[in-house]
């Protein structure tokens, strides 16, 4: 890039279409890519490959096109866990867009999600409560000390140069900040502001070397012997030798040192310590040169910021005790708190962010509307709950009955209605006439990655229905097509019917032929109810299943009326007969 000049990355074909009411074709974002050139922009981002057809042809189009000042841009994420990049289905969509500069963002991971949404509810219930003015803090510790060099990032000879000093003086790894805590702290607001979550950022770096802990660290400084009292027994023996709640920082090494405290002075604000070659050094507590061991630190937090309120895991319970009595030593009170449940991965076990055990935002983003991830979090905070990807369309759908409720509830139930909550207590009105669930079994039967097949089953089930009218349900058949491609289609598996079974599909496709076009789905239901009970089916559910495993390859499915109806009483037929006749339905 030359001095001087500013380069324009404009993103109006991914970020603008996600927009209320917007749905571009092929050819609108062709046009829009060529206004932009005309402008003179620089980078042209044309959206995820592989998201939905539209961009692939998108991207397809726009290769045989000479743009004067435009590059187009694919953007994706990068590799998803335990698959090699030259594996990554999404990495391989990326390449083979064949664009000039391919724009990859790093994934979030999910946990980072759930203090600052449920805290962001409790918020706004509190507020609707009460006329109180509140505020949300979220804290970065960007003052710890860089202890080990972590295995995903680059560069990391640079890192090891600059081990045991605070994040903030660490070199970005990435080159894209000024420090490896600058490029953290951006993407953690990033994720917050997509989020749209009101706060205040608060950096550790800033509050300790800005002064504006000094008067709290001067009050630790005086109930040292208190504070010590409360930490000691919670340590081991050849801990106990040597802890102490400050941790200076060498003005030599910039290393943020673990060493005994010798002698204190609250009157001067300082603190004597020795270093490993024996010399006996005295600092001062204020202005950054010191920072405090993270228990201490937390309760010391409390106590500056006057904090109210703070959720934490149940892992942290001793420590929010500790903390605790530390935050009431310095004269302070301890916050409310509220302890939530861990997430288990899918075997049922603690996810942890260093065996990368779970899902990441990016990737829950990807299968399914953040709304979504947001009832996730919502529901049931001190229960357990399994993290993965096959929570995600029960957590669709859930949501989506929730917000079709709301309308028609008392006031009072509307406020424990989560979706009041989610769209902060102004849920906006349900146009989606179909579930995830149903539409998963739309594209596993219609076996097809094209937005426009679905949207035409979809537009005669529903001809109020249109992309245009109803983005969040183009959204969904977006979703619902990646998600089938990732999950349901590796894992289908067809059989053939037992006698029982054939002689009950038969006189199902007999009855459906009879059966008007326009019939409703509740009356379909009905039919495929009577048709199992006649041919002796003592608990129905083994009829439904039946008719999921030979006709769509899956152990569960959606009720049987409602997609006989929108897939069509013509096509359903068709279906069965194709079935009983032994053909590869995996085929389309």
């Amino acid at each position: 890039m030359s001095k001087g000049l500013v380069e324009i990355y404009d993103t109006t074909l991914r970020d603008g279409t996600q927009g209320e009411g917007v749905s571009f074709s092929v050819a609108d974002k062709l046009r829009v890519a060529e206004k932009l050139d005309a402008f003179g922009v620089h980078y042209v981002e044309g959206g995820w490959p592989g998201s939905n057809p539209k961009d692939i042809e998108f991207f397809k189009q726009a290769a045989k096109r000479k743009w004067k000042h435009a590059q187009i841009a694919a953007f994706g994420s990068t590799r998803r866990k335990k698959i090699d990049a030259k594996d990554d289905p999404q990495v391989k969509l990326l390449i083979d867009a064949k664009t000039p500069v391919v724009t990859i963002f790093g994934k979030t991971w999910l946990l980072h999600v759930k203090e600052v949404l449920r805290t962001t509810l409790v918020r706004r219930a509190f507020e609707e409560l009460s006329d109180i003015p509140t505020k949300l803090f979220a804290f970065s510790d960007d003052m710890d000390g860089l202890r080990k060099v972590p295995e995903n990032v680059p560069n990391q000879e640079l890192l090891t140069e600059h081990l045991y000093k605070p994040l903030t003086d660490v070199p970005d790894p990435f080159g894209t900040h000024d420090s490896f805590a600058a490029h953290n702290n951006a993407r953690l607001r990033a994720f917050l502001d997509d989020f749209d979550f009101q706060y205040d950022f608060k950096s550790s770096t800033e509050f300790y070397r800005g002064g504006l802990f000094d008067e709290a660290l001067i009050r630790l400084l005086e109930v040292y012997d208190d504070v010590m009292a409360i930490m000691l027994p919670t340590l081991g023996a050849e801990r106990r030798q040597t802890y102490s709640p400050f941790l200076p920082i060498c003005p030599e090494s910039g290393h943020v040192l673990q060493v005994s405290v010798l002698e204190t002075n609250a009157a001067a604000g300082t603190i004597v310590y020795q270093r490993e070659d024996g010399k006996k050094v005295e600092t001062s507590v204020t202005g950054g040169a010191c920072k405090l061991q993270w228990k201490p630190d937390w309760a010391m937090r409390w106590y500056a910021l006057n904090v109210d309120y703070e959720m934490s895991g149940k892992d942290l319970i001793d420590s929010v005790q500790q903390s605790g009595r530390i935050c009431k030593a310095l004269g302070g009170r301890t916050p409310q708190n509220l302890t939530y449940e861990l997430f288990l991965d899918e075997n049922g076990e603690k996810i942890s962010k260093s065996r990368g055990n779970g899902l990441t935002i990016a990737e829950w983003l990807s299968y399914a509307p953040k709304e979504s991830l947001a009832l996730f979090m919502y529901q049931k905070p001190k229960s357990a709950k399994r993290l993965y990807f096959d929570v995600i369309p029960k957590n669709v759908d859930e949501y989506l009955s929730f917000l079709s409720k709301y309308p028609d509830e008392e006031p009072a139930r509307q406020i424990e209605n989560p979706s009041w909550h989610i769209h902060q207590g102004e849920p906006p009105a349900s146009n989606i006439p179909l579930n995830f669930a149903i539409l998963l079994n739309l594209v596993s039967v219609c076996n097809t990655e094209d937005n426009d097949v679905l949207w035409g089953f979809i537009s005669r089930y529903a001809p109020y229905a249109s992309p245009e009218k109803n983005p969040m349900l183009d959204q969904m058949v977006g979703f619902a097509i990646r998600y089938y491609q990732d999950f349901v289609k590796p894992k289908k598996s067809y059989r053939a019917a037992s006698e029982q079974e054939t002689a009950a599909l038969e006189d199902l496709a007999t009855a459906l032929s009879g059966t008007a076009p326009d019939t409703d789905a509740r009356e379909l239901q009905n039919k495929f109810y009577e048709i199992g009970k006649e041919h002796g089916f003592e608990d129905l559910r083994d009829w439904f299943k039946a008719c999921y495993e030979v006709l769509f390859g899956q152990a569960q499915g959606p009720r049987m009326g409602s997609f006989i109806a929108l897939y069509g009483i013509t096509e359903s037929v068709s279906l069965i007969q194709r079935a009983l006749a032994g053909e590869d339905l995996g085929k389309g």
